[in-house]
């Protein structure tokens, strides 16, 4: 609508200014000593959110971090959007592999660089955004909702309290949701599912103090050696995983099924290219796009243990330590899985040592059926503003609340992402395309056109 394109054309910059602003506070939902920024933050979302044309705007406190609502209903007859995202950001860690400061947005080369510019603070706000324009247009052709969470980098241990208690307040049709990426702008894509996750720290004990590695090495286990001969040991010569029963409940796809999910395009020598590696890596007999989407997953995400300072010291370290997640794909249960993987963990361990095993959080995987009104809706938003449809794909990360929504609202989940996955998604040098930014402010109203229009 012409309407719509004036309205963003004429306030694309300020649009853009608030989004700075918003990348400017340091919303780290994972460090205690971020907390009063976190507070800020939603402050700062609440505030943007009367200004759009929100009504019954408030942010509302949790056991952790607090979730911003607000909603603005136009006639209790029209359909309901309830539109999801975080405000929280991933550590910046480590610093000193940014070329920027992570909380002093720049952009260069018409990319935003800043934590969490694509994650998730520059995808939710292009609904804020979206929001703004059909309100201040008087086009809104349906009711919007919005919860915007401070806690899902950390695994929304909250949310799930929030939603159980305020049922009736978030009453809506469907859930809308910008944390995913798409192919490319070239090639827009439109994710039909989310793998779940479950994430675990483990610690490895040997003697009860670091030890001298010359007076005690050969004699005493080391938990660092051994930490690294159990991880190492969970996979095969294929790169499957070894723990018992963890393949027992893979959904398997078919062959048709996988055919359509690999006839979408992508470049492997682009992608070693911009990786930096000659070789990728995976399960047998399965593609790069396969392993990504539709198959389960077992990493490190970091490991330590001893003496990693400057210089040397030559010890023996009493602990060594990692964190390791897992990502799962539709049957596998979050609580299952990491219970068979803290059983297989103890059990692989060498008397010489003790073990460990610390479950964080986790979450379900999502499928989105294709045939819902809301799914046909939003290719048809990618549509009219990209001038082709979108190639469905399934998304390798994870969104562990999206699950919820449906168990606790019946309500199903469209995920209508406007990243790329070379935006450097919890990595240094995080960016997001300017171009990506208008371009969701541009579709998501189309999306709610085109939503009220099926649902009548």
């Amino acid at each position: 609508m012409q309407v719509w394109k004036d309205y963003q054309v004429t306030h694309k910059d300020r649009f853009l200014e608030e989004l700075l602003e918003l990348l400017r506070i340091p919303s780290v939902s994972a460090d205690s000593s971020f907390s009063k920024d976190v507070k800020a933050c939603a402050e700062a979302v609440k505030l943007r959110l009367q200004e759009a044309g929100a009504e019954k705007v408030e942010v509302c406190p949790t056991a952790g971090h607090p979730i911003v609502y607000g909603e603005k209903i136009i006639d209790p007859a029209l359909p309901t959007v309830l539109v999801y995202g975080h405000y929280d950001v991933q550590p910046a860690d480590p610093l000193e592999l940014w070329n920027s400061g992570p909380f002093e947005p720049v952009i260069k080369d018409e990319k935003i660089y800043a934590r969490g510019s694509a994650d998730d603070k520059g995808q939710f706000y292009m609904h804020v955004k979206a929001f703004e324009t059909m309100a201040k247009t008087n086009t809104l052709p349906c009711n919007i909702k919005f919860m915007i969470e401070g806690e899902e980098e950390v695994g929304s241990a909250n949310l799930g309290i929030f939603i159980k208690e305020n049922k009736e307040r978030l009453k809506a049709d469907v859930v809308l949701i910008s944390d995913t990426a798409m192919l490319s702008l070239e090639n827009p894509s439109l994710d039909t599912g989310l793998r779940g996750l479950s994430y675990m720290e483990v610690e490895v004990t040997g003697p009860n103090r670091d030890l001298h590695s010359g007076v005690y090495g050969g004699a005493v286990a080391n938990p660092a050696t051994i930490l690294c001969k159990m991880i190492a040991s969970m996979h095969d010569e294929n790169n499957h995983i070894t723990i018992p029963g963890f393949y027992d409940k893979v959904q398997e796809l078919s062959k048709e099924e996988r055919d359509a999910l690999n006839a979408a395009p992508f470049d492997e020598a682009a992608y070693k290219a911009d990786l930096g590696v000659d070789e990728l890596w995976g399960e047998k007999g399965y593609t790069t796009i396969e392993r990504t989407g539709i198959r389960p997953t077992l990493e490190v995400n970091g490991i330590w243990g001893g003496y990693t300072g400057e210089g040397s010291k030559t010890v023996l370290p009493s602990k060594a330590s990692a964190k390791i997640s897992m990502r799962l794909v539709p049957n596998q249960d979050w609580k299952e899985i990491s219970a068979l993987f803290q059983a297989h963990f103890e059990k692989i361990a060498p008397k010489s040592v003790k073990v460990k095993v610390t479950t964080h959080h986790g979450g379900s995987p999502y499928v989105t059926p294709t045939d819902h009104v809301a799914f046909k809706a939003a290719s048809e938003a990618i549509k009219a503003t990209f001038g082709k449809g979108p190639i469905p794909m399934r998304g390798g990360g994870s969104i562990p609340i999206v699950a919820l929504f449906e168990k606790e609202l019946g309500l199903k989940t469209i995920l209508m992402g406007f990243g790329l996955d070379s935006d450097n998604l919890h990595s240094p040098n995080e960016k997001y395309g300017l171009a990506n930014f208008y371009k969701g402010i541009e579709t998501i109203p189309y999306f709610h056109k085109y939503f009220a229009e099926m649902s009548k």
